[in-house]
């Protein structure tokens, strides 16, 4: 599910969830179905308790379609087309074009035409393909879900659940439809993503009250979108996609993303320009009227003005950016699910990681079984083993780890029951039945198995366990923590044998504290690099985790990483809100955290004005990766929190993350490229416009050479999108900053005016355009002599624009100490070719054009080189002055 829809609707959408009678025929059919006694839920469905067979399923898939919401759904071309027609800029020009064909002016027509198909187009298609691709490369890290198909267990994802299925849940599962529950065991469901509400629900597999109306209040029952907190379950699929609750909502929901700061920036600059082109072809109209007396010759002027002042290509660059660095970073094995998270994710200044996987290699091996003196204990091995083989939750790398360790054979055991993993007890327990006795085996954190334990046990003998010598025995858990060692505790307790198949939490009290397993997860070699490039690239990273403080220093220490002073969730909890603030801001290391103090502190440094990126994979992860400006997870990640992540990572790597933060950087660094040079280039035309307009006895450039001079320059811009990015353009992070812009502008834009109006001296004195005053002069004389400085504008003026992005794309001596990429050189050379050519091309006729003089060429040569170097004089004073942010 998209988290900014979950985060949306759990803090009020203005739909509310029925509380009262059913809101529709399938939410009906559920609680009808729930009231049911588990038999004949599974009959009415026409399932069975071991699922259905892979042909029915296939056929119901065909039938109910995929389990897909509606608001996922790609649009269609129509659609599409319609919602990139409707953007301001779009609009403008198809109003420009319509204008120019009522005037009879139908080559501008065509010539704005041709704009529009080349922007709406062209951002089509390339949008569309590289969304295929991104899509193809999503479904690698799609969720899955494991459901019974002929009598057996099989993965399959979420999109192809079906009506009638049996889903096996545990903890971190994604509930994949809505669901009536046939078997659960200490089962717990966050449904925030629905209500709102923070703590997890209880749910059951007993049939509801025939009493409740409302499928929110329904006990045996899960939703599409919620999660599965502990605990395990079966369920059978009642409904899916658009007919689950959730998918009800979305339906009626027109969701709408919150803006990113990006997203604002750019349309507080598009409509900058748009007003800036209202009062420029407004004054530029009545100017040529008044000066000209020809208002049918003004009005298609000031057209011609306002389709050279607008930046039609910024809605393609912006898009086809964002998707070409989504699949140059999916090259970097970083799958982007939701395209503009790329340019949060280049803003990131605080990478909040978790230590397991990124700090070290995820490679948890068992190193040492010992009782609690540290003396090794094969008793304890055992105990572990079949603790990690009797669960049927989340098998974790820990249980693995055991597992791997040893190869006991455990025919003689069987399980009883089990008590799940959860975040709030930090362990779990599973009872088997063992020599005409019940065995309750626990494993979990130190500190957790202490508090339930009364007793002790060193070889055979067990003693009570007092307060008074607790130093004593945890004095080896802490030696082995020093040393880098994850460490859990094994407790147990024996029953009679009885008919009790049903143990609880409650169960787990009066234990006997057997000793301790030690797991080594090794530092990784890669982690001491990736932080040093990340300190360099201006992104602190903060460790939160919810390991104990002794080991977690001592993998920051091994990895580079100044701990400082470690920060714990206790104290955290204790502190003001002041003092919460100051805390979050100055640690680096923050221990023993529960998922809501995780998310609290991302809160917090948003709040403190910090991009904020969370790197989790566990179910505790998800609400920080929520709360945060980009949450990213891994593949190998828990459903939960892959479905809250913007951004998935094949590889568990802060080098792979690295180098997606620096591809993101680079997609913004591109897109503010154009837009410096489109914001500079129409600030100085409107200088050079309304002065030759007022001063000129005609018009400076005919309106379609003026459109002509900017579908070739539109067409120069294509190659932005490939072009290089010098590494100090990337090397912090890259904010939006309007205000940089507009005095860019400001310094920029009049360089080029002043080379305009060098021209028109060049064109009125040295190449006697002056003589169009002479009143001896024939119209015939006049005519050519104006199309002779039109022609001489029209080429200055496109030279001049396409040569300088070149200038401005870089901070450094361009074309010497930075070049632009192979496909943007080749854009503006065949741009500066075809607008050098056109005077005397078959074209130049019906352009109004006539061949310039040779000397002309060396007048040009002169002025490029001079317009370069001056504007790259002004450019580095500018930038050394106000920087780059």
């Amino acid at each position: 599910m998209k988290k900014e829809f979950f985060a949306r609707f759990s803090k009020g959408s203005g739909i509310q969830l029925p509380t009262a009678q059913p809101s529709n025929g399938h939410e009906r059919r559920l609680v009808e179905l729930c009231t049911l006694p588990v038999p004949e839920a599974i009959a009415t469905l026409k399932t069975t308790l071991g699922g259905l067979t892979a042909k029915e399923a296939e056929h119901r898939l065909g039938e109910f379609g995929p389990n897909e919401l509606s608001h996922l759904k790609r649009l269609g071309f129509w659609a599409d087309m319609a919602h990139r027609l409707k953007n301001p800029l779009v609009v403008q020009l198809l109003l420009i074009a319509v204008l120019a064909g009522i005037i009879g002016e139908l080559k501008s027509t065509a010539i704005v035409s041709a704009m529009i198909v080349l922007s709406v187009g062209l951002s089509y298609i390339l949008d569309r393909r590289s969304s295929r691709t991104v899509e193809s490369l999503g479904k690698r890290v799609e969720s899955r879900t494991i459901v019974l198909r002929d009598d057996g267990e099989t993965e399959v994802r979420i999109s192809e659940i079906v009506p009638g299925d049996i889903v096996l849940l545990q903890a971190g599962s994604i509930v994949p439809a809505d669901l009536r529950l046939i078997a659960a065991k200490d089962f717990f469901v966050s449904q925030s993503a629905l209500t709102g509400e923070s703590m997890p629900v209880e749910k059951t597999s007993a049939s509801a009250d025939p009493s409740v109306q409302s499928a929110m209040d329904l006990p045996n029952a899960c939703f599409l979108g919620t999660s599965v907190t502990s605990g395990s379950a079966r369920g059978v699929v009642v409904n899916t996609g658009t007919r689950t609750l959730f998918g009800a909502i979305s339906a009626r929901l027109n969701e709408k993303r919150e803006e990113t700061s990006f997203d604002l920036g750019v349309r507080s600059f598009t409509w900058l320009m748009i007003r800036f082109m209202v009062v420029m072809v407004v004054a530029v109209f009545f100017i040529v009227g008044l000066t000209k007396g020809n208002w049918i010759e003004a009005l298609l002027f000031g057209l011609s003005i306002a389709v050279g002042l607008t930046p039609e290509m910024l809605p393609m660059i912006v898009t086809v950016n964002l998707a070409k660095g989504a699949l140059t970073m999916a090259k970097k094995k970083v799958i982007v699910k939701r395209l503009p998270s790329i340019q949060n994710f280049g803003a990131i200044d605080i990478l909040c990681t978790d230590k397991t996987g990124t700090l070290t290699q995820d490679r948890v091996v068992l190193e040492r079984h010992v009782d609690i003196v540290g003396h090794t204990s094969e008793e304890v091995l055992n105990y572990a083993f079949l603790n990690s083989y009797f669960q049927t939750g989340l098998r974790n790398l820990i249980d693995r780890a055991v597992l791997e360790h040893t190869d006991l054979d455990p025919a003689q055991c069987r399980l009883v029951d089990e008590l799940p993993f959860d975040f709030q007890r930090r362990r779990m327990s599973v009872v088997v039945d063992y020599e005409e006795e019940h065995v309750l085996i626990c494993k979990g954190a130190v500190e957790e198995i202490y508090a339930c334990c009364s007793h002790y046990q060193i070889e055979d003998e067990v003693f009570p366990l007092i307060d008074m010598i607790r130093a004593d025995l945890f004095e080896e858990v802490e030696k082995l923590n020093r040393d880098g060692f994850r460490v859990l505790g094994i407790a147990y307790q024996k029953f009679p044998k009885s008919d009790k198949t049903d143990y609880t939490v409650d169960d787990e009290k009066q234990l006997i504290l057997l000793g301790f397993i030690a797991f080594f997860d090794p530092p990784k070699t890669s982690a001491t690099e990736a932080i040093g490039l990340l300190a360099k690239s201006g992104v602190a990273v903060k460790v939160l985790t919810g390991d104990n403080g002794l080991v977690t220093e001592k993998v920051c220490r091994d990895v580079g990483l100044d701990a400082g002073r470690i920060v714990t969730g206790a104290e955290l909890a204790g502190l003001s809100p002041e003092d919460f603030s100051k805390t979050v801001e100055d640690g680096i290391v923050f221990v023993k955290l529960s998922p809501a103090q995780k998310e609290q502190i991302v809160k917090r440094l948003r709040e403190n004005g910090h991009v904020v990126g969370f790197m989790g994979d566990g179910i505790n992860d998800a609400p920080a990766m929520k709360a945060a400006d980009v949450g990213i997870s891994v593949d190998s990640g828990a459903d939960v929190a892959k479905e809250a992540a913007d951004i998935v990572l094949l590889e568990k790597s802060l080098l792979v993350l690295e180098e997606g933060i620096m591809e993101g950087r680079k997609v913004f660094a591109n897109i503010v490229k154009y837009i410096r040079m489109g914001a500079s280039s129409n600030f100085g035309n409107m200088f050079s416009v309304v002065g030759a307009s007022y001063m000129l006895p005609f018009l400076p450039m005919q309106p379609v050479q003026i459109l002509t001079n900017n579908l070739l320059y539109d067409f120069s811009q294509t190659g932005i999108p490939t072009d290089n990015v010098d590494e100090e353009l990337i090397a912090k992070p890259l904010k939006w900053n309007i205000g940089n812009i507009k005095r860019f502008m400001v310094f920029i834009g009049p360089i080029s005016s002043i080379f305009d109006y060098a021209t028109f001296a060049l064109m009125w004195f040295f190449f006697h355009c002056s003589a169009f005053l002479d009143p001896s002069a024939s119209a015939m004389q006049k005519e050519s002599l104006a199309k002779l400085f039109q022609t001489g504008w029209f080429v200055e003026s496109l030279l001049t624009q396409t040569l300088i992005v070149h200038i401005i794309r870089t901070r450094r001596i361009p074309f010497f100490g930075s070049r632009a990429s192979l496909p943007m050189t080749l854009t503006t050379l065949a741009i500066m070719a075809i607008g050098s050519w056109l005077p005397y091309s078959p074209f130049a006729a019906d352009l109004g054009m006539v061949p310039l003089p040779a000397i002309y060429w060396a007048w040009i040569a002169a002025f490029l080189v001079t317009y370069a170097v001056l504007t790259h004089l002004v450019k580095t004073w500018f930038f050394s002055r106000y920087g780059g942010d």
